[in-house]
């Protein structure tokens, strides 16, 4: 077991049990190139503002470089025995350049070096998780273009509503995505912030210019109170708050694959690539790629439960509880970044049935809601209109017909003010193509929605 950097205060070694329990570098090693970077930032302020001499910084830089790019080649791996990667970083450094490497910590805690770590790792993370959002949005929005009149049911409560189309389903989702993207900028707006320069809780009598180490760095702001600053993980559970919410949005819309991909609803067909068979049964096509997302939802929600759980009764300042949010923010964030590639291929390999999708709209009274629209036009209160339109729904019902079925005169027996044009009232194109207003599932309606989105984040 290597000595631990903090061994001075203490006469016995730590037990060779609660140093595997106590250790996290098992986990944050993942943050050897934040850590490095950060150290990079702090040695070159440190040598600026004369608090160590620039051969040192100059030796200090070296070693580090060296380190890095060992890391990046695989030349270097962390000990596992070590408490965790800052202090594997240092001690490596130290051993090879000597005392130079004890003086980098100068004016620094761990407290505020592992908060410096996380946020540039979330910041870089959120930075890759951007653009696999975008690359879904995208292909949401190309699949949608290909379907603008796709006619298919809306449902309420998994019943059969009124007529839209595919793309407007779509572009559902496509909302909400856009949601997604924009609720991570603010994510990381309020993440880019630099805490280095805290200490342990209460700062340092060193003259460190903190602006300059956020400079390097690029942080837009310092942190304002040191005590905040090292026990603060609302970016954390900010961002995990926000895969959480996107994980709602991939697992309704998996719930809604899995439904149209079965026999019962014949929707679509999911390529061969994005789906897996049994290994008893030779007919099956299994929806995995979404039933696994829809399963992987709630491994991100415990994930972010696991963070609020973790803070909420914390006193001020830094407390061991939270080497434990790493685990859980490290588990959201690669979860997610499993699901969107996959997500977005499911989409966009996918082969929909539209002659079945409008059947399906065709056949479950969709357009009941135009009938009793039109007879409102024909001067008819709505609550009457309602009446009559349910009544030759309950009509058909007895017959197992459609209102489209029924002769003009068996209509009129319910209603007088019927006359020839309700089959245009009714025809289900028209009944799509006459919600025109922004925001309704009318081709022309859709296609302006489309292209808004498109052109949403296209200059960010």
């Amino acid at each position: 077991m290597a000595t631990p950097l903090w061994n001075g205060r203490f006469r016995k070694s730590l037990n060779s049990q609660i140093n595997a329990y106590n250790a996290s570098i098992r986990f944050d090693a993942r943050l050897y190139r934040q850590d490095i970077l950060g150290s990079l930032a702090h040695a070159a302020m440190l040598a600026d503002q004369g608090i160590i001499d620039t051969e040192d910084e100059a030796a200090i830089r070296q070693g580090l470089i060296e380190i890095l790019a060992e890391f990046e080649d695989g030349r270097l791996v962390p000990d596992p025995e070590s408490e965790d990667i800052h202090m594997f970083i240092e001690a490596e450094l130290t051993r090879r350049i000597g005392d130079a490497g004890k003086r980098l910590h100068t004016g620094r805690s761990r407290n505020d070096q592992v908060a410096l770590d996380l946020r540039l790792y979330l910041r870089d993370v959120c930075i890759e998780i951007r653009d696999d959002y975008l690359a879904f949005y995208q292909t949401l929005i190309a699949v949608a273009r290909q379907h603008l009149h796709t006619i298919m049911p809306g449902y309420t409560h998994m019943q059969r509503a009124q007529p839209i189309t595919l793309a407007h389903h779509l572009m559902a989702y496509i909302e909400m995505v856009a949601r997604d993207i924009s609720r991570l900028d603010d994510c990381v707006r309020r993440m880019d912030v630099m805490p280095l320069g805290s200490g342990a809780l209460a700062g340092t009598t060193f003259p460190l210019n903190r602006q300059q180490v956020a400079d390097i760095l690029g942080f837009s702001e310092i942190s304002a109170n040191s005590m905040d600053a090292v026990s603060d993980r609302d970016f954390a559970i900010e961002l995990a708050s926000c895969l959480a919410i996107f994980m709602v949005h991939a697992s309704r819309l998996c719930e809604e694959i899995i439904l149209w991909s079965s026999q019962e609803f014949a929707f679509i067909d999911l390529d061969d690539a994005y789906s897996t068979g049994s290994s008893i049964m030779p007919q099956k096509k299994n929806p995995d790629v979404a039933e696994l997302t829809r399963g992987k939802t709630g491994r991100v929600f415990g994930d972010l439960m696991t963070l609020l759980t973790l803070m909420k009764g914390l006193p001020l300042a830094y407390n061991k509880d939270m080497q434990e949010d790493k685990e859980a923010i490290f588990d959201a964030v690669d979860t997610v970044r499993l699901v969107l590639p996959a997500l977005t291929g499911l989409i966009e390999t996918m082969t929909v049935q539209t002659e079945r999708m409008a059947e399906a709209a065709a056949g479950g009274f969709t357009n009941a809601t135009d009938l009793a629209d039109y007879l409102v036009s024909r001067g008819l209160p709505f609550r009457n209109a309602h009446s009559v339109a349910g009544k030759l729904v309950r009509y058909c019902l007895d017959r197992d017909c459609n209102l489209q079925d029924l002769s003009l005169d068996e209509m009129t027996v319910f209603s007088p003010l019927i006359e020839a044009d309700v089959y245009e009232a009714i025809d289900l194109n028209q009944c799509v193509s006459r919600r025109n207003i922004p925001g309704a599932p009318a081709p022309e309606a859709v296609l302006a929605a489309l292209d808004q989105a498109a052109a949403r984040f296209s200059t960010t």
